[in-house]
């Protein structure tokens, strides 16, 4: 039996935390088991999830990155006690803490990128630039990814690209839960409805979206908009929506952990993100068959073929 930790700052609905949750079921329990330990408590909506597939899961609470390095100790106990022999750290946080792990315990440390260096703040590229060689190997989530690490890191490490996916087989449309959706919230059946599914943040341009919606529905009166989802930025999106007169026509249901009658809802999933590494909502839009408008951040363009897979705009 081999014993994975997986290493994360939160468990709240997310790209990365999505993936840890989606692919657990497909993994052989008969040789391995898998453990989890994330940071912030309150982000905890995979947790349940996760538990129902098999895994161990922890919360260490810390509320600050500062905090959430003083939990090494704790970790390598962890450790130690349930005979862990491999480390798989996701997102920037959690990977400095698992560095430090690999060089108190000797331990395989991995590390997930999910983000090009250069959109990451000064502090956790100086970080990043100093402690990249303190683990094992790196997975980057798109050439994209891979090659911003190689220009701005070089590490002497091995940097594997690896592209997210979806469980396809998962991720069905389902016309008849689409149709609840539209009823509830009284959307005609034969309206089209543009979609998104977002943690609220600068990233998204959560803004610059309720603009392209807007300029849209005035040139196709009757279409509507769903944003799904929360985050720091929740203010400020309603705000905005409200001051750009969209409020009857952009519904915010908030977060919502089952997400796929909201993708059956949706004719056009579009996304107006400034960066991205590969995201995860997308490629579970496009299993739903959802047309698909977006950016061309990151690794979309490694996925999405302008007017063939979807419509391409530049950042």
């Amino acid at each position: 039996m081999i014993r994975v930790l997986h290493i994360i700052k939160s468990l709240g609905r997310g790209g990365a935390e999505m993936l840890l949750q989606e692919t657990l079921p497909y993994h052989d329990h008969s040789k391995f088991e898998f453990h989890y330990i994330y940071f912030l408590p309150w982000k905890d909506q995979m947790v349940e999830g996760i538990e129902e597939n098999g895994g161990v899961v922890n919360n260490f609470p810390a509320n600050n990155n500062i905090s959430i390095m003083l939990q090494v100790k704790k970790i390598v106990r962890y450790i130690r006690e349930n005979k862990i022999q491999l480390v798989h750290c996701h997102l920037p946080w959690a990977g400095f803490v698992g560095r430090i792990v690999h060089r108190q315990t000797g331990i395989p440390v991995v590390y997930s990128e999910h983000n090009k260096q250069e959109r990451y703040r000064s502090v956790t590229r100086y970080l990043n630039k100093l402690t990249y060689n303190w683990q094992t190997s790196v997975i980057a989530v798109s050439g994209d990814v891979a090659e911003s690490i190689k220009k701005n890191i070089n590490p002497i490490i091995p940097v594997h690209t690896l592209l997210n996916g979806v469980a396809v087989e998962k991720f069905n449309r389902d016309h008849e839960a689409g149709l609840n959706i539209r009823k509830q919230y009284g959307i005609n059946e034969n309206a089209i409805v543009i979609g998104t599914i977002a943690v609220f943040r600068f990233q998204k341009r959560l803004k610059e979206w309720i603009d392209v919606f807007k300029s849209t529905e005035a040139k196709h009166p009757g279409i509507r908009g769903i944003i799904v989802g929360d985050g720091m930025l929740k203010e400020q999106v309603l705000g905005y929506l409200k001051e750009s007169g969209m409020e009857g026509k952009i519904i915010t249901p908030g977060l919502q952990t089952e997400v796929r009658p909201w993708y059956s809802a949706m004719d056009i999933f579009m996304m107006s993100s400034v960066f991205e590494g590969l995201p995860i909502a997308m490629l579970e839009a496009m299993s739903m068959q959802c047309a698909i408008v977006t950016t061309d951040a990151g690794g979309i363009k490694e996925v999405i073929r302008n007017e063939k897979d979807g419509l391409l705009v530049p950042v």
